[in-house]
């Protein structure tokens, strides 16, 4: 493809707004390691917010989402949607608890909850299991779509594609910090829905689709339209809805949908300015992420179906493409191909910023890691403001060189997606519990991290297609949890006095601390003012409800955008009536 001039100055208008965003913070984000990493803990909700759900706006997720539509229909998003159960849990339960915490990274937790030897360890492992390797392979993924977008967008090579994003998210991160990213976050994240609302009006309107009547209509786009898999199929609906909502949102870690909340999400919410800017934060994110986003993406990957019918009339339209990419989610960067000049500059600037995004989290969110977990704690305890600020700067530089060698190595979204969930398979409910049980200990996530790792790698090596991925993913949880809490049973409880100092800060519920509390009471530790913490049945309630507002909005789009008039109008009062609802609760979860 050739891009116009026109093009070409929007997409350098937006490195340029970037850059300068990342300059005009710097300055300030280089005096401490709380202002590179936390922005001075002094950041509002509607800021953070917009920044969680830009970074989960990665340039990889319109490609995954449409390899699902394409090759499980709408229905199949059920994989990610159901993890809006996660992330209401998180708002109504656990943001409170970790802005309450005080610590830097969410990390940084281990020796606040556990102690002995095995609670540094876990400190000082997943700093690099998390902050490198693990980091890596998201960015890499990201990256993988960026490579792809390129390839048919502008018709770069895969390395030129890597250095020339590399480069410049490296600069903006390692100067301007925690500020420089959620700052570039908003301003990106505009121009992101701003792009792929604008195409996804042109492409539906297309000659080649005949306007939205004509998409809804098509024979090979309705089998694809239902908002819920077929029920009388069993191979279809296991794997598509009941694995997700039974299992898949409180058994799995995954990045931006942590079981109890974690990294990045976790990162925000400790920077926020207090405990209400917390939950306020992880609302708006869960809103916008779940009920603002998805549908630009649906269409154009229903749009797909009927301009490229097969991977084959993909890589007949575009065989420059090395054939190991040509899978289903390159169909959306092929059906932005076909957008004029100007909207076409907007929308690689919009999916540029997409990828920015998510990255210079993860670069900023991992090196917080190894400057605090890691080095801070096990190299130089008594390092300097300026000596972290520039460990930040230097790690952040080297993450993205490994990121950027990965994601050559990679073809496909949605195998890496699959694999980061095996891999965390089994690990969620101990992140839930061990806010609320005593007995969960530094030993039972030594052995959840081990057995789920060596069953992930099992199953990708040894079983590989012998099992479905549902099948492997309920092995996984179901042996990975009976491990865990066997151990938490059989091993030395966590040490009595950190207990009760974890009991007296955070003031979790108390049903699984009676015995701390007794002690602390016995003691003098722990007063009567330690033991009020709010409802915890009304917080869960408030996240049901959470959950049906959102996918009232989700679904009433929808059935708006089917031409279901009633049924839009059904959905968005359910999601009103939730409103209302939520906002007479919200007193009690204070």
């Amino acid at each position: 493809m050739h891009l116009a001039i026109v093009d070409w100055v929007v997409i350098a208008l937006f490195f340029i707004i970037t850059m300068i965003v990342g300059l005009l913070v710097s300055r300030k984000s280089g005096t401490s390691s709380s202002e590179f990493f936390l922005g001075g803990r002094s950041m509002p909700w509607w800021l953070l917010g917009v920044s969680m759900v830009a970074t989960t706006f990665s340039a990889d997720t319109p490609n995954l989402v449409t390899d699902i539509v394409r090759t499980s229909g709408v229905a199949g998003n059920w994989a990610w949607w159901a993890f809006l159960l996660t992330g209401m849990l998180t708002v109504f339960v656990y943001a409170k608890l970790w802005r309450r915490s005080g610590i830097t990274t969410d990390l940084e937790f281990y020796e606040m909850r556990y102690s002995g030897w095995e609670a540094s360890f876990l400190r000082g492992f997943r700093a690099i299991y998390l902050g490198v390797f693990f980091n890596v392979m998201i960015m890499a993924t990201v990256m993988l779509a960026g490579i792809k977008i390129s390839g048919i967008l502008l018709g770069l090579s895969p390395v030129t594609t890597v250095l020339i994003v590399s480069v410049v998210t490296v600069i903006y991160s390692s100067i301007g910090g925690f500020k420089g990213v959620i700052y570039t976050d908003f301003f990106q994240f505009t121009l992101a829905m701003i792009g792929m609302i604008w195409a996804s009006v042109y492409i539906v309107n297309m000659p080649e689709i005949g306007g939205l009547s004509n998409l809804l209509s098509h024979p090979s786009v309705t089998p694809k339209l239902d908002f819920l898999p077929d029920f009388n199929n069993m191979e279809v609906l296991v794997p598509l809805l009941i694995i997700p909502i039974a299992v898949q949102w409180w058994s799995v870690w995954y990045p931006g949908a942590e079981p109890g909340g974690g990294g990045y999400i976790a990162q925000r919410m400790l920077s926020a300015r207090n405990e209400k800017n917390a939950i306020a934060a992880t609302l708006l994110f869960n809103v916008a992420h779940y009920a603002l986003r998805p549908w630009p993406w649906i269409l154009i990957a229903l749009a797909s179906l009927i301009v490229f019918p097969t991977l084959d009339s993909i890589q007949t339209a575009f065989p420059g493409i090395n054939p190991a990419f040509v899978k289903d989610d390159l169909a959306f960067s092929a059906m932005l191909s076909f957008l004029p000049a100007g909207l076409l500059g907007i929308v690689i600037a919009a999916l540029i910023a997409a990828l920015m995004s998510t990255i210079s989290t993860h670069l900023n969110w991992g090196s917080s890691y190894i400057v605090n977990d890691f080095y801070q704690r096990f190299v130089n305890p008594m390092a300097k403001e300026t000596e972290l600020v520039n460990v930040g700067r230097i790690s952040t530089v080297v993450l993205m060189i490994l990121a950027a060698i990965f994601a050559l190595l990679l073809t496909n979204a949605l195998q890496a997606f699959n694999i980061l969930l095996q891999i965390g398979a089994g690990t969620g409910l101990l992140f839930i519990l061990r806010w609320f049980w005593w007995r969960i200990n530094a030993m039972s996530e030594i052995v959840a991290m081990i057995v789920s790792f060596v069953i992930a790698v099992i199953m990708e090596i040894g079983v590989k297609d012998q099992l479905a991925s549902h099948e492997k993913l309920v092995i996984g949880v179901l042996l990975t949890t009976i491990a865990w809490v066997v151990t938490a049973l059989v091993t030395k409880p966590t040490d009595g006095k950190v207990l009760i100092q974890f009991y007296k800060t955070i003031r979790p519920h108390g049903m699984g601390w009676k015995p701390v509390i007794s002690q602390g009471m016995a003691n003098g530790s722990i007063t009567q003012e330690h033991t009020k913490t709010g409802k915890l049945s009304t917080e869960v309630l408030m996240m049901f409800l959470g959950c049906i507002g959102i996918y009232s909005l989700l679904f009433g789009t929808g059935y708006i955008i089917y031409g279901q008039m009633a049924n839009a109008a059904i959905a968005f009062v359910i999601a009103l009536f939730v409103g209302v609802s939520l906002k007479k609760l919200w007193v009690n979860i204070e």
